[in-house]
């Protein structure tokens, strides 16, 4: 039992891995052609899963310590805008 279990979670794995290179931008793969790293996945299962996560793998964004600009309000949480609406359905132009 102990063995499907781990069977299958190297499958899970291989198929993470493979799903993962795949759907990977060209452009942001590193070390070696995107191409290159499916071939290495589907051929080496653990290890090439192992290899893509630790030197293929696009890094993750750094956080950066800059807050956010202020996201645009939709028309119905402007004030404003709702005040001039009323007024021009009213006809006060």
């Amino acid at each position: 039992m102990a063995g499907v279990v781990v069977g299958l979670a190297l499958l899970a794995f291989w198929l993470y891995a493979l799903f993962d290179v795949i759907t990977t931008p060209e452009d942001e793969v590193r070390n070696v052609p995107k191409s290159v790293w499916v071939l290495v996945v589907a051929l080496i299962p653990l290890l090439g899963g192992i290899i893509w996560i630790l030197r293929g793998r696009p890094l993750a964004p750094r956080q950066s310590l800059v807050p956010p600009s202020a996201q645009p309000k939709g028309p119905d949480d402007d004030p404003e805008f709702l005040r001039d609406l009323d007024r021009r359905m009213r006809g006060d132009d």
